[in-house]
């Protein structure tokens, strides 16, 4: 947004020569006014000739104008300068990976269903599959603290998806916006290969039965994520319903992580381990030991930068 600011030089009233040296020594902040009044933060740069000239007939302009947001990486603006909303959307192939993770998830689901009823034994899966759920909960927190603290977009494998947390901390908005299989597909592709074995060798009915949980409440858990970004009102009943139960992850209860230095409530399936895991500091604990064995310091140590400042307007 940018916003113009002229100061007239008349005939009878003109400036001192060392006006624009005055004026340059003082661009630490600038005052802007939006005719909805609606706050917005930017930086701002002061143009004005090195000499200016006056003459009776003309007007000296100094100009202050806004200059555009720096490409931080994360954003959209960052990832696709010409089409910023592309990134958010699903390609072909995140729409493969998606498929293939969920085939291999309701493969394994649909065995210990049918071994169950064969052996007419349905505590034991039943059981499995909520040790799943629970324990998928606790790993998307494990999962999600490594991302959060430790590699670069340059890390083998992970890069990508620890460049993207680290934008989310900035632009938390977009994973509200992003189609789900380019949400998810990440998750689907390791999903793919962790369950295939599981699904080709095992017909124990208990051990499919919790595999199968697991793998989906882990892949979905970026789409339970970003649903704790959305207000109630723009999600289904059934999701606020099952929030408001503790099953899913709530907003409430996320909205404690995109505080800096973003170093609890890592658990994003029910976040049923967050308060185990803070209290006890596990995760502190654990960057305790991971400091002093590999001198490896987490982020969340780091004084929090620009890029990890959540926006407040």
């Amino acid at each position: 947004m940018a916003m113009f600011t002229t100061l007239h030089h008349h005939k009878h009233h003109r400036r001192p020569n060392h006006l624009a040296a005055a004026a340059a020594a003082s661009t630490t902040s600038c005052h802007h006014h939006h005719r909805d009044h609606l706050p917005i933060r930017t930086a701002c740069t002061l143009g004005v000739p090195t000499k200016p000239t006056l003459t009776p007939t003309n007007k000296q302009q100094l100009t202050i104008a806004s200059c555009p947001p720096p490409a931080i990486r994360g954003s959209p603006h960052h990832q696709n300068h010409h089409h910023p909303s592309l990134h958010l959307q699903s390609t072909w192939t995140h729409r493969a990976w998606l498929a293939t993770g969920c085939s291999t998830v309701l493969v394994s689901l649909a065995k210990s269903v049918m071994l169950a009823n064969t052996a007419h034994a349905w505590i034991e899966p039943t059981l499995a599959g909520l040790m799943g759920y629970l324990l998928a909960d606790l790993v998307s927190g494990i999962y999600h603290w490594g991302i959060d603290n430790y590699g670069d977009p340059s890390t083998p494998f992970f890069g990508g998806q620890i460049e993207a947390f680290q934008g989310h901390h900035r632009w938390p908005w977009t994973i509200t916006r992003r189609q789900l299989a380019n949400n998810l597909h990440a998750l689907a592709r390791i999903i793919t290969f962790a369950v295939l074995p599981f699904d080709m060798a095992s017909d124990d009915p208990t051990l499919l039965g919790f595999v199968s949980v697991f793998s989906g409440c882990f892949i979905f858990s970026q789409q339970f994520h970003a649903w704790a970004h959305s207000t109630k009102s723009k999600l289904p009943p059934l999701v606020v319903a099952l929030q408001d139960r503790g099953v899913l992850v709530s907003r409430s209860q996320h909205a404690d992580h995109h505080r800096p230095p973003y170093d609890d409530n890592y658990c994003i399936v029910s976040g049923v381990w967050n308060r185990f895991l803070d209290e006890n500091k596990v995760f502190e604990a654990a960057e305790m030991v991971l400091f002093f064995r590999f001198g490896v310091r987490p982020r969340s140590w780091s004084e929090v930068s620009f890029d990890w400042t959540e926006e407040t307007t």
